[in-house]
């Protein structure tokens, strides 16, 4: 099976690093890919956003499945201009892609099916942004309503700030906040089959114990000990099932990665969002974790065949991902910076972890060099949470990039947590 994955960042590695392994796959592209990418991928020029030349780039290879790895490419139609060339892809078409593209049109098919989610208001002048805020009071909820990879939301006690957040989008949508903890749920479905990955929990936060601004996603880890062992099956049969059975009803079916953004509420599960793909970095510890050979678990998705796939099987091992992040992320990064180490934790001078690359490019003596906000996700395997997060860290530290930043609490409270109990 030849492969074609469309992106560039550290979920496209991960792709493209459990592709490499899978024995059906016979070759592997990606387009545009980055420094990481290249050392299992044969990588290709091309605008990930143009679906006629993404198309062009897929018949040309003999594709035999391509994935479209980012939102944007997806909202722009790359994947019904791949189909339309009688391709499988494993990604929605435009119109399903607006379930993250749109969130006033996420919440229409929550309520159609049914779904559980927070109480919100659509707004697009500032007297209706003014009488939504003042229905719900802090905290302050205020959401994008387009894309705006993974920050276009603002959680603020201060109106004001909440106000100016919505007065400078064009539409945005105003909800009630939701308590508990927060859990990130991919499923794989073709349109009408839905088969759930394991949950994973990602840290938003730029700083350590939750402070600064929202990012893209600072780390994550994979499983999570505190969670009810009932609630996969709950979500699929409250959120992910009748999505999935919605959006096919309005003749808009779903096939690729949905993402269900939850937050276990005192009142039970809700949605805060989905997604149209894998998540980042949640993909990270999620694929570090999947033994089903990932391309012909994408390619019945893509087919129409999940039904057919025999249960997907997990290590019992726990993953945990740290971002490394450029200068100034989230705001406007230092890029160009030369990024050493690598070869040492490749090496396995950090034994148990890898590194997994977003925003890297060489340059012409072939160094690595930052090319982004996130620049490296640095992951980590173990037989618990500790172990995975001590592997991951001491990689991090064989790592140097100038004015780099990463948090330092990823999972270490639930590790802890978890060895407590243990210890118990």
């Amino acid at each position: 099976m030849k492969v074609l994955v469309i992106g560039g960042g550290a979920r496209e590695h991960a792709l493209c690093r459990s592709l490499s392994l899978d024995p059906d796959v016979t070759a592997l592209h990606c387009a545009p890919g980055n420094a990481g990418i290249a050392e299992v991928a044969e990588l290709h020029r091309v605008d990930a956003l143009d679906g006629r030349a993404v198309a062009e780039l897929a018949t040309g290879l003999e594709a035999d499945l391509v994935v479209v790895g980012p939102e944007a490419p997806l909202v722009a139609g790359v994947a019904d201009a791949v189909r339309e060339r009688g391709i499988p892809v494993f990604g929605p078409s435009a119109r399903a892609a607006e379930l993250e593209g749109s969130k006033a049109f996420a919440k229409d098919v929550m309520a159609a099916a049914a779904v559980p989610t927070a109480r919100s208001y659509v707004c697009t002048t500032a007297e209706e942004i003014d009488e939504a805020l003042d229905a719900f009071g802090a905290p302050y909820v205020v959401k994008d309503d387009g894309l705006a990879a993974g920050k276009g939301v603002v959680v603020t006690e201060d109106v004001e700030a909440a106000r100016a957040h919505a007065l400078a989008c064009d539409r945005v949508v105003i909800e009630e906040f939701l308590d508990g903890p927060e859990v990130s749920l991919f499923a794989i479905t073709d349109g009408e089959t839905v088969v759930p990955l394991q949950p994973a929990q990602d840290f938003k936060r730029a700083y350590d114990d939750d402070q600064g601004p929202n990012t893209g996603g600072m780390g994550a880890y994979s499983p999570l000990p505190w969670a009810d062992p009932k609630l996969v099956d709950e979500v699929m049969a409250t959120v992910l099932q009748p999505t999935v059975d919605e959006l096919r009803r309005r003749g808009t079916p779903f096939s690729g990665l949905l993402y269900a953004g939850l937050a276990i509420t005192s009142r039970g599960v809700r949605v805060i969002e989905f997604n149209a793909r894998f998540g980042d970095p949640e993909t990270q510890v999620v694929l570090a974790r999947l033994k089903t050979p990932l391309g012909g678990l994408l390619r019945a998705a893509a087919t129409g065949n999940l039904a057919a796939l025999p249960p997907l099987r997990w290590s019992d091992d726990a993953a945990v991902t740290v971002v490394i992040a450029s200068h100034n992320y989230p705001g406007t990064p230092r890029t160009g910076d030369p990024i050493e180490g690598l070869d040492e934790v490749a090496a396995q001078d950090a034994p148990g972890a890898y590194v997994l690359h977003a925003g890297t490019r060489r340059d012409d003596s072939g160094a690595v060099l930052s090319a982004g906000g996130r620049v490296l996700s640095v992951t980590a395997t173990g037989g618990d949470l500790t172990t995975a997060r001590q592997r991951a860290y001491r990689a991090v530290e064989r790592i140097s990039l100038d004015g780099s930043q990463h948090r330092t609490d990823i999972a270490a409270k639930v590790a802890d947590a978890a060895a407590g109990n243990q210890g118990a």
